[in-house]
């Protein structure tokens, strides 16, 4: 690991970290508008379910370009990739309920993502810089204000449909031009580089320096794709399939989101004072221990506790990922960054797909039960990842974000 000078006399610099993490709330709640859009877009063109998965794919697939955008980022910078992500994503969402025709509707998705791509290789990168020691509260804060905008982005669209119409959608885009506005402002005179740029390494060099930490932190994203798309995506399925009214499916599953947040916010930040290792293994084991009880219950208020526990727990391991894998790299950071996030979609394109199969062949009770159990394959592979956070660099009466 290369140490960052600059990180010596830095402090946590919370209002630009603030500002970083509302661009990523607002990014992620016009991205968010996909699923609620799909249905009006499938009867507005004639879509077959594949034609209208490839809509959604289009918004994920050019996140497999991250570790690019990362590695040129370490070397330039590339801050206008933060600036504009929120006011393209948010243009172009907000433009999507209108396209005349479906071609339109894929160029303006493909677009999304790509901001997407540019947008989530860079920001963590920045934020971590701005973070200083405590990088974990960065990550918590980036991570808690995604889930935020995943969670409200869905409602916020059908709520704006409802009150003025699909034709008036496009007037959403205002708020994400404003909010680019507001982190140009905010960050305008900061450099995001190192105080010592290192000198351009050779992309083999580059991913040869990565494999340490970038294997077994992939693999413990293997062992847990499956549960949190099994949790993520089916969840309101497996419970209208054992008889739950759409609405108390569809609650459960804002249930555990919202406790989501929380336990996003709370992991990275407590990784900073106790270690990221063991806040991982801890975050690893309760959302083992909260997976099996939920399919071990048919109480009702017995699974929405469960769930409760999930979503803190298996959402709160991403960003504490995020800053061990920048702990290593605090020179790499926009690349490292970058192939996490690679990683992350490669791994749950997949395991959606698996989940899929075994809730055909199997029934998504089996599929449940079986994510669950990889899920405590995972926690060797926590006690094996490499160490390189000092807590001690943390004072003990820091507030959490000043």
């Amino acid at each position: 690991m290369i140490a960052d000078q600059s990180l010596a006399t830095e402090k946590f610099q919370s209002e630009r970290v603030s500002t970083i993490a509302l661009g990523h709330a607002v990014h992620d709640t016009y991205s968010a508008f996909l699923p609620s859009l799909l249905p009006l877009l499938i009867q507005r063109y004639a879509l077959s379910k594949t034609e209208a998965g490839v809509l959604s794919f289009l918004t994920q697939a050019p996140s497999i370009l991250q570790p690019f955008i990362g590695y040129l980022g370490d070397r330039v910078g590339l801050r206008p990739l933060l600036f504009l992500g929120p006011a393209i994503t948010a243009t172009m969402m907000s433009l999507v309920g209108v396209a005349p025709t479906y071609p339109t509707a894929m160029i303006l998705l493909l677009v999304v993502g790509l901001s997407s791509a540019g947008f989530h290789a860079i920001g963590p990168a920045i934020a971590g810089r701005l973070s200083a020691y405590r990088l974990g509260l960065g990550m918590s804060l980036w991570m808690a204000a995604g889930e935020l905008g995943r969670t409200l982005g869905p409602l916020i669209v059908v709520i704006a449909i409802q009150g003025l119409g699909i034709r008036r959608l496009p007037w959403l885009m205002i708020v994400g031009i404003l909010v680019s506005l507001a982190v140009y402002w905010s960050l305008r005179n900061v450099s995001t580089l190192p105080d010592h740029p290192p000198e351009p390494l050779p992309w083999k060099r580059a991913w040869a320096l990565l494999r340490p930490v970038l294997i077994p932190v992939s693999a413990l994203l293997v062992t847990r794709a499956l549960a949190q798309v099994a949790f993520s995506t089916f969840l309101p399925t497996f419970l209208t399939e054992e008889g739950a009214t759409l609405w108390l499916a569809g609650g459960s599953l804002t249930i555990m989101e919202f406790a989501g947040i929380g336990g996003a916010f709370l992991g990275g930040s407590l990784s900073d004072r106790l270690g990221r290792k063991p806040v991982l293994l801890a975050a690893g084991l309760g959302t083992s221990v909260f997976a099996f009880a939920f399919l071990t219950t048919s109480q009702l208020v017995l699974r929405l506790i469960t769930l409760l526990g999930l979503g803190a727990t298996m959402l709160s391991m991403t960003p504490i990922l995020m800053a061990l894998i920048q702990d290593h790299y605090p020179e790499q950071r926009a690349l490292a960054n970058g192939a996490f996030m690679a990683v992350n979609f490669v791994v749950g394109s997949l395991a959606m797909l698996g989940v899929g199969w075994l809730g055909d062949h199997l029934g998504l009770y089996t599929a449940f039960f079986l994510s669950a159990g990889v899920l405590t394959l995972g926690l060797p592979i926590i006690l094996a990842l490499p160490n390189g956070h000092s807590r001690a660099k943390v004072k003990e009466n820091d507030s959490p974000i000043g």
